[in-house]
Parts: C-alpha cells; sequence; structure tokens
C-alpha cells in the first residue's frame, strides 16, 4: 500500500544565477534632449505593485528606487523633469514591523556551499521596521499602491488606517493618505502634474488568477458593485472601463498628457508557467516505488469511471516518464453520486461515498492546465486537513495517509491550478480592459504603451539587451523576481524604455534610454531560517 510519506522529484532544479550590482545607468550626454509637447516637470504615477516597485513578494527601498517611475523620471530630469519623490519603505527588508504575518518581509534566493543556487526564502537578516500607522505627511509623487485594483484610485477611506486590520482600507496607502477619508487619485490630481503614467488593472484579474481561481467572475453573472467583490474576483469589464474613463478624466482635466500602460497576460508571468502540469517523476525514490501499487489502487477507480461514462478521466501514472498531477476540475460535471453507486458494491457505502466525493470531479492535469508557482510546496506532500478528516469518518492513519496525498491520491484544490476555463475568463476579462485602455488613450492624445506585447515577447524567447537576453524564466530568466510576478530591476528597466517610445512616438519627445544590463536581478542570500 501507498504510505503517506510519498515525496516527488524536486521540480525546480535551478542553475548559478549571475546577480550584478545595481547602479545609476550611464547616460550619453551628447546631443539635446526634448520633452516634445509634453512637460514633465511634474511627474505623477498612479498604480498598484508594479508602479510602487513590489518585488520578492515584498516593498522595500532598493526596489523603490528600481521602480520603472524612478527610472523614468530620471530620464524626464535631461528634459525638464522636476524632483520624484516616493514614500520609500523603512528598510531593505520588507513587510510591516506591526502586521509581519500579512505583510512578511521579502525574498532571497538561498544558495548551497558551493554558491550554486538553492530556491528562494523567506530573509530573515533583519526584522522589519516599517510601521504603516506613522503616515509620512507628505505627499509623493509615486502613487503606486500594492494591492489596489482600478476602482481603489477612487475608493473614499482606502488609506483610513483604521480599515487596514478589517481589511476595507489598504496599509501601504496608509503611510502617505491625505486624510482618512481620501482617494488616491485625489491626492494625486491635487498635486497638479503636469504629466502622469497609469498602470493600473492587472489587480483586476491577477488576485482571481494567483489565487488558483478561488474567487467569483463579475462578467459570468454580472455584478455592477465593485464594493460587493470578494478580494479574489474578477472585475466586471463595464465597472473598469467607467472607473478607468473617471481616472483618465481627472487625470487631464487641467491639460496634463501621460502615458497608459497595457494588462500582461498571466502566461507571460513565472508564477503561472514554472511549474509543470506533470512534475512526478519515476525516478524519485518515494514515489516511482510506489507506482505499480498505486495504478492497481486506482484501476478499479477507473473501471467506475469507465462504466458511468467518463473513461476519460481515467487517472495512471507512468513508469517510464513524467506523469501528471491529479487536480479537482469544477467545470467538470460532478459525478459524485453515479460514482458512489458504482463503487458501492466493492467499497461498500461508507467508502463508496467518500471516494465518490473525492474524485467526483478529479481527473489528471494536461498541457492547458497553469499550476501556481505555489504548488511546488505542496504537491506530493500529506494534506494534514485531509488526513485529520479521513481520521475522524473512521479511517485508519494508513488509510487516511494513503488517500491525502496533495496531487497524487487528493486532487490539488482549485487553488492551486487554473484550469482552462478559469484561464478563459481571465484572458477574455484582460483583453476587454486593453481595449478600454487602448481606445482611452486614443480619444484623449495620451501615449501608450503596450506592456503586454513586450511581456509576451519576453516569455517567449526573450528580449536581447547588452551581453544578454531577458526571458521570463523563474531565476535565471532576468526579467522577474522571486515571487514570480514583478520584474527586477531589469525588468522595470525594460518597461522603462517601452514607456519612453511610446511617450516619444506620441509626443515628439526626445530622451535618453536606459541600459537594462546595467540593472540587478535578485539577491543571493542565506540569511533564513
Amino acid at each position: 500500500m501507498m504510505r503517506k510519506n510519498i515525496k516527488y522529484l524536486t521540480i525546480l532544479v535551478l542553475g548559478l544565477v549571475a546577480c550584478e550590482p545595481e547602479f545609476d545607468t550611464p547616460i550619453d550626454e551628447v546631443g539635446t534632449y526634448t520633452s516634445g509637447e509634453a512637460d514633465f516637470s511634474n511627474y505623477v504615477a498612479l498604480g498598484n505593485s508594479l508602479t510602487a516597485g513590489l518585488a520578492d513578494g515584498a516593498l522595500y527601498i532598493t526596489a523603490q528606487e528600481n521602480s520603472y517611475p524612478n527610472i523614468l523620471s530620471k530620464q524626464f530630469a535631461f528634459a525638464g523633469g522636476g524632483d520624484f519623490t516616493q514614500p520609500l519603505m523603512s528598510d531593505n527588508t520588507g513587510g510591516f514591523s506591526n502586521d509581519p504575518i500579512t505583510f512578511p518581509p521579502r525574498f532571497v534566493l538561498v544558495f548551497d556551499a558551493d554558491g550554486k543556487p538553492v530556491g528562494p526564502a523567506t530573509y530573515t537578516g533583519a526584522v522589519p521596521s516599517t510601521d504603516f500607522t506613522n503616515n509620512l505627511a507628505s505627499s509623493f509623487n509615486n502613487m503606486g499602491v500594492p494591492g489596489a485594483k482600478s476602482f481603489h484610485l477612487a475608493a473614499p477611506r482606502y488609506g483610513n488606517v483604521s480599515g487596514v486590520q478589517t481589511g476595507s482600507a489598504n496599509p501601504y496607502y496608509a503611510r502617505f493618505a491625505s486624510s482618512a477619508t481620501a482617494t488616491i487619485i485625489g491626492d494625486a490630481v491635487a498635486q497638479d502634474p503636469t504629466f502622469f503614467s497609469l498602470w493600473i488593472g492587472n489587480n483586476d484579474i491577477l488576485s482571481y488568477a494567483t489565487s488558483g481561481g478561488v474567487g467569483a467572475d463579475n462578467n459570468e453573472v454580472p455584478n455592477l458593485d465593485p464594493f460587493s467583490y470578494s478580494s479574489n474576483d474578477i472585475t466586471n469589464t463595464t465597472v473598469f472601463a467607467d472607473v478607468y474613463s473617471q481616472l483618465i478624466d481627472a487625470l487631464t482635466a487641467k491639460g496634463a498628457k501621460g502615458v497608459v500602460l497595457s494588462l500582461p497576460s498571466v502566461t507571460s508571468l513565472p508564477f503561472f508557467t514554472t511549474v509543470p502540469y506533470a512534475p512526478l517523476s519515476p525516478l524519485s525514490p518515494g514515489f516511482g516505488s510506489q507506482i505499480p501499487t498505486l495504478n492497481a489502487t486506482y484501476a478499479g477507480l477507473n473501471l467506475a469511471f469507465a462504466g458511468i461514462g467518463v473513461p476519460e478521466r481515467a487517472i495512471e501514472f507512468s513508469v517510464t516518464g513524467a506523469s501528471a498531477v491529479v487536480i479537482k476540475d469544477e467545470s467538470l460535471e460532478d459525478k459524485t453520486e453515479q460514482l458512489t453507486a458504482a463503487l458501492t458494491p466493492t467499497f461498500g457505502a461508507v467508502k463508496a461515498a467518500l471516494f465518490g466525493a473525492q474524485y467526483g470531479q478529479a481527473r489528471q492535469a494536461t498541457a492547458e492546465d497553469l499550476l501556481v508557482l505555489t504548488s511546488s510546496s505542496i504537491i506530493g506532500k500529506l494534506n494534514e486537513a485531509r488526513f485529520a478528516e479521513l481520521v475522524g469518518l473512521g479511517l485508519s492513519q494508513e488509510e487516511a495517509g494513503e488517500l491525502a496525498v496533495n496531487g497524487v491520491t487528493f486532487p490539488l484544490e482549485d487553488k492551486w491550478v487554473l484550469i482552462p476555463a478559469e484561464q478563459t475568463a481571465i484572458e477574455n476579462a484582460r483583453a476587454a480592459f486593453n481595449t478600454t485602455i487602448a481606445s482611452l488613450a486614443t480619444t484623449n492624445g495620451l501615449a501608450y504603451y503596450d506592456a503586454a506585447a513586450d511581456m509576451e515577447q519576453v516569455s517567449n524567447g526573450g528580449i536581447p539587451i547588452d551581453g544578454g537576453v531577458i526571458t521570463s524564466e523563474f531565476v535565471r530568466g532576468g526579467g522577474f523576481s522571486l515571487d514570480g510576478v514583478h520584474p527586477t530591476p531589469r525588468g522595470h528597466a525594460l518597461v522603462t524604455n517601452g514607456v519612453l517610445d511610446a511617450i516619444e512616438t506620441t509626443y515628439g519627445a526626445n530622451l535618453p534610454r536606459v541600459n537594462p544590463a546595467d540593472y540587478g536581478t535578485v539577491t543571493l542570500s542565506n540569511d533564513v531560517d
């Protein structure tokens, strides 16, 4: 029988990563730089974590200093750009001192005795020193607020510190909101920007995606009240269009010019493309030796699948190659009752009901499924909650252990995988959001940077830079930080150049580009527990 200590072959085998130091980009000052039709004297950036500079799962000083708006402001300085201020965190640790559980420190890349990277881990070399209850009592040019969705930018009390613990307010905005009732867009407009950037909408789909589709698609059953949404819901496309239009109206009311950015596909992010759908190897001592027993056990279930008309759901593990994990697919017709009835003569009513419920919507993953990055930490391991539940139902510890191995005998839960139906919901919303962004850019004469196109190229072959290529490969690609979602400083430099291209095209500006190769990637450290 299969034992509860099954392990699987490690998914991520990391090679040596070159981490260049971060330093100012040298600029060739030969020639004349101009702002064209734009005025960069007071640049304000609005958005979410991508604008704020969050990286490696946390906001910290070095990442903020290498955010695309901050890099961009230095290029603007060559053509009349003014000072650019940011609500800097108190340290390079990341996280909040008054809530380190919800907002922990950053990830760093752990290395072995030979100096080779092993994998990301939470930095423990210093404790967080930033207290979100300490309002900085100042306005800032970088108005990026990690976690913000489109409608949050216009939401009163989103920076009210008393609402942080209940989830009605955002601790990052609480640090610099002008008042408890202020809005992000209101605080931005109050600075009378002459130029702005707006990159918002990613979280309107991303939180649904990173949760593995645990949430509602408010387009499937239209819901036009964004303040009734749960944190992992997809924003209704009409709501997004209305809010985005209002944001643009507010920002351009006094004649400011600006640039807007499109939203990348989740398939361009390593968070969704790093863990293979078939990570189970027969070469793994813990898993490989159990394959014959597993397949013999599943044979009875597969006969039942065939008997109720769904033979395509058969589960089998290969003795020669990689095997796909077993997942729960809520888009499948629930066959719990039929499966229970088919299994009852063999296993009895109690166990048949248990098996029927566990596998009624189960199947093995395919190449069309996307396993989220965090699933790598649980695949092949005992699901403690399921184990306890099964013991409580009267199974022995051995029997419970055999039926509670994540992705092997216990189907991976929805939060660990994006099935095709969920990907379609995300992509449909993203396409509509981007249509809104591009249309409003044209209508208002704004520069439009198709960040999605560049991110797609990064994930499909990469973008050449001086001395190398930026790709989306986790850790080694150089484009994305250790959380698998947010850019590295090098990635932000790439975005900066794309924004500069768009500004030059729209406003006739002439500005120097940056060299992405001059910017760093990830941080090596063994200051971890």
